[in-house]
């Protein structure tokens, strides 16, 4: 499985991350595809802003709670920052179409498998 890892230079300086450790975290994980949204990519992004990730799996990964907490916190870790983790297809599913709509319209993937 190759992986591919992307990084807009327009968001270097907002988001200063070790191409090789997110890359080892999304293979222990067995995740897909990982993507940023939220503040992140607007102009109200601030040095206490938290971190929205859109994340997706392979269909045989464990993506129970405890899974997730964990993978929060190795990016947490990692960016030295708090971390928001959602899970994609839970977004794709939920009933609020605004919501759905906004993070899946304006979400940036910075790594895909």
């Amino acid at each position: 499985m190759t992986a591919n890892f992307k990084l807009l230079a327009d968001y270097g300086d907002r988001l200063s991350i070790s191409k090789e450790k997110l890359v080892e975290i999304c293979r222990q994980w067995k995740i897909t595809e990982l993507a940023l949204f939220g503040s992140i990519l607007r102009e109200d992004f601030r040095e206490d802003s938290d971190i929205d990730f859109l994340v997706s799996f392979v269909p045989e990964a464990p993506q129970g709670l405890l899974t997730l907490a964990k993978i929060k916190n190795q990016l947490e870790e990692l960016l030295n920052r708090n971390v928001d983790l959602v899970v994609k297809e839970a977004i794709q599913n939920g009933d609020n179409w605004i919501r759905r709509q906004e993070i899946l319209n304006t979400a940036m993937t910075i790594y895909e498998s």
